[in-house]
């Protein structure tokens, strides 16, 4: 019988297999759906998020997601003995995942010259680098992702129409919130494959981008952890240690975060107005 950490590992390569695939097809010359723009990204990475869930949700619980076991965890209704289990399963699911995508479409690696599509096609980006703009927006797209999973749990729906809800939510998220860093809102959904992307044997594939790799990481954390505590608190009427701990620490990194912004961006305005 499939254990809960294989049901992680097979539902998050599921998860990778769908989403990716979908960059993959939108970002890569000669492809059929070559630029068929972001609502099919976003359709795309929802219902494989709806299918993922389908597939293990009676196994593991289809978490998927570092973020949301970590929000599941500190609000109560997960293990902490098993969030290491669950998230060392997304992260090698994640890795597959992306593995399989490169072979689904490996002809079409050299036909793309555009380095930074192929890096798209396994992890995120911002449109306009900016460190607490970036952070802030995937904070807020995770806390909407866990808060909205756990108000989905609390509601009745037809007997197993609760994955296709979260697919939903999943668009939704990404219509609403994911054009500024591309929504990653799960570190082993940008992690992973970015670390197949570093050692895949890809054309003219350009860095991974490692500089910009601990944002879509250390955000989701942050954003997931607080729903999860939030939830407790407003929902539930549990206001725990865990809701001030996560609140303090979030707030502080967010803090250093803009002033380290700030600095940067002024630096870079004083660098520019000497070659004025």
């Amino acid at each position: 019988m499939m254990t809960a950490f294989w049901g992680e590992v097979i539902g998050t390569m599921l998860l990778i297999i769908f989403g990716g695939g979908v960059c993959a097809g939108v970002n890569l010359k000669k492809s059929l759906s070559y630029q068929s723009g972001w609502i099919v990204v976003v359709f795309g990475w929802g219902l494989g998020v709806a299918m993922a869930a389908y597939a293990v949700g009676g196994i593991s619980g289809a978490h998927l997601n570092p973020a949301l076991t970590i929000g599941l965890a500190l609000e109560g209704s997960f293990p902490w003995k098993d969030v290491p289990v669950y998230i060392a399963g997304q992260m090698i699911g994640a890795i597959i995942g992306a593995v399989i995508v490169y072979l689904h479409y490996l002809p079409h690696w050299k036909a793309t010259d555009d380095p930074a599509a192929k890096l798209g096609v396994f992890s995120t980006g911002p449109s306009i680098p900016h460190t607490f703009g970036n952070m802030i927006s995937e904070v807020i797209g995770t806390f909407v992702l866990v808060l909205g999973i756990l108000a989905i749990g609390a509601n009745e729906f037809t007997k197993g129409l609760n994955p296709l809800i979260v697919g939903f939510l999943i668009v939704a998220i990404g219509i609403s919130l994911g054009g500024t860093t591309g929504y990653a809102i799960n570190p082993a959904r940008d992690l992973g494959p970015r670390i197949a992307h570093a050692f895949l044997p890809i054309p003219k594939k350009g860095p991974s981008n490692w500089r910009y790799a601990w944002i879509p990481v250390l955000g989701p954390i942050m954003g997931g952890a607080f729903g999860g505590v939030f939830y407790n608190a407003a929902f539930k009427g549990n206001v725990t240690p865990s809701f001030w701990f996560v609140s303090v620490i979030m707030v502080i990194v967010l803090f250093i975060l803009y002033i380290y912004t700030k600095k940067s961006q002024s630096q870079k305005t004083l660098s520019n107005s000497k070659y004025i």
